[in-house]
């Protein structure tokens, strides 16, 4: 090789190893940039999240703390008036039906909101006391199986109990099933939350982008924010199945 092609063959590797590290920095600035957008995006939805919860309690104390006493004093004092006609005492008597049943509606709007066995008992109590007051009102069977849960972190409880409520809201609204399963446990530290349902299911490429898969996103969305994975399996007549794996 004489001293002419010696110098185009290192022109040639030095412009090769020039065009290999602006690709390198390319790649690895896009990577960062979509990094930072998932970040931004985590962030964005805890923040959105975050404050639902809040108003959430916010509402859920007004209902328990100001409106309930504030009917129950209401009855007391309509009962402690001196009616003689047998007519107004009937129709105090369905006052008082109608002022027990708005109570009784707001204590369970004011535990949808924000239940108190949570709080007090932890994550799976609240979920079977939820199952035992919907195996009154609907025709879908509920079973649930759990095995003892490691301490979590009061957050992460509230994702995971936002995520059960949603599966079992989807569940009576659209799958049209009779069984709908749950099972908790944990597995290589992480939780493990399966469900399952003998419903319709759906094929996915419909629901993609619709306001009918609100529900999935609102799923993945809370899943992301505990840096866990969800993982959907569902066709046309063939029920839907979802995992759900959250580090502990």
């Amino acid at each position: 090789m004489d001293e002419k092609e010696t110098t185009i063959f290192t022109a040639l590797i030095i412009g090769g190893v020039i065009i290999g590290i602006i690709i390198i920095y390319f790649f690895v600035s896009l990577m960062r940039h979509h990094r930072r957008n998932q970040q931004l995006y985590r962030s964005k939805i805890q923040a959105e999240i975050t404050t639902l919860e809040k108003e959430r309690g916010r509402m859920a104390a007004d209902l328990h703390d100001e409106l309930g006493p504030l009917l129950s004093s209401v009855k007391l004092k309509m009962n402690c008036l001196d009616i003689e006609s047998e007519e107004d005492q009937v129709q105090l008597g369905k006052i008082n039906q109608h002022i027990d049943d708005i109570m009784n509606r707001m204590r369970e709007i004011s535990n949808d909101l924000l239940p108190t066995t949570l709080q007090r008992k932890g994550l799976i109590p609240a979920i079977e006391e939820s199952i035992a007051k919907l195996k009154t009102k609907n025709g879908l069977v509920i079973s649930f199986e759990s095995s003892v849960l490691p301490e979590i972190k009061q957050e992460k409880t509230i994702h995971i109990y936002r995520i059960v409520q949603e599966i079992i809201h989807n569940t009576i609204k659209h799958a049209k099933a009779s069984e709908l399963n749950i099972k908790i446990n944990t597995k290589n530290d992480k939780i493990v939350l399966e469900t399952g349902d003998n419903g319709i299911g759906f094929d996915q490429s419909d629901v993609a982008g619709k306001k009918s898969g609100l529900g999935l996103r609102n799923l993945l969305s809370r899943t992301e924010i505990m840096s866990g994975e969800m993982f959907l399996e569902t066709k046309p007549g063939k029920g839907l199945r979802y995992i759900f794996e959250i580090p502990i």
